[in-house]
């Protein structure tokens, strides 16, 4: 009887230690809860602060030290191996003119070469293939601005029939972009110190920064170069407005 009594005593205080186990456990998970929601709320607090936002623009005038054109060969023909002959002919003497001109083969890049048939249409009958053309293009950046002319009009007599586009840039811009972006910044700043005085409120840190630019360039007729023959052309280089605009997002006090 004496062990029977032992067990059931061992077993009561087991189960108080159970309970105050576990009591214990309720307490804290109720406190980190707590802790949980009281940090949460104070992030809610932050995220809903009153926030206003300025803008700044900056723009700095440049005069550009290169050009880039797209150049292309057209060759038509009815046979497709006599057409692809034809246009690797042309298409070499059209690089070998360019590398004598002073373009560095790491500035002439073929960006387009399309092969497709050309078609007679009749009136209820299926298209018929008369024959193939081939266009290939290539990218070159020009150095000195001063051949530019001279390229367009000679390239022609060497197998260019057709001048996709032209434009002018600074290669290496990003001194001039962080010249236009300090501008921005210090006239996003300007505002809003101003404005804040204005209406009478307190600014806080800078929360929020973004940025965007664009750089407007002269543009060359893209015909030029459709029927060939001609003088050289008086091309203007112009400058070029490089401009970025900046957005600062303040908190309010």
């Amino acid at each position: 009887m004496l062990d029977l009594f032992q067990i059931k005593q061992h077993r009561i205080a087991f189960s108080i230690l159970a309970i105050l186990v576990g009591l214990v456990l309720i307490i804290m998970v109720i406190s980190g809860v707590s802790m949980l929601l009281g940090k949460s709320g104070t992030e809610q607090r932050d995220s809903n602060a009153d926030l206003i936002m300025f803008s700044g623009e900056g723009k700095v005038y440049t005069k550009p030290d290169v050009a880039f054109v797209d150049l292309s060969v057209v060759t038509q023909g009815e046979q497709i191996i006599d057409v692809q002959t034809e246009n690797t002919k042309k298409m070499n003497k059209v690089i070998d003119f360019l590398k004598s001109y002073g373009i560095d083969e790491k500035d002439i890049k073929t960006t387009n070469y399309n092969l497709y048939p050309q078609y007679t249409y009749e009136n209820n009958k299926i298209p018929q293939i008369m024959g193939y053309q081939i266009n290939q293009t290539l990218n070159i950046k020009v150095k000195d601005l001063n051949k530019v002319g001279e390229i367009l009009q000679k390239g022609v007599s060497m197998g260019i029939n057709q001048v996709n586009s032209l434009y002018f840039g600074v290669e290496n811009d990003e001194s001039i972009k962080d010249e236009a972006r300090k501008m921005a910044i210090d006239d996003a700043k300007k505002k809003a110190e101003k404005s804040a005085a204005q209406i009478g409120i307190k600014l806080g840190k800078i929360v929020n920064f973004s940025e965007s630019y664009n750089i407007p360039v002269p543009m060359y007729d893209s015909g030029y170069g459709r029927g060939g023959g001609g003088g050289i052309p008086d091309v203007q280089t112009g400058v070029n407005e490089i401009i970025v605009n900046i957005t600062l997002t303040y908190e309010v006090k």
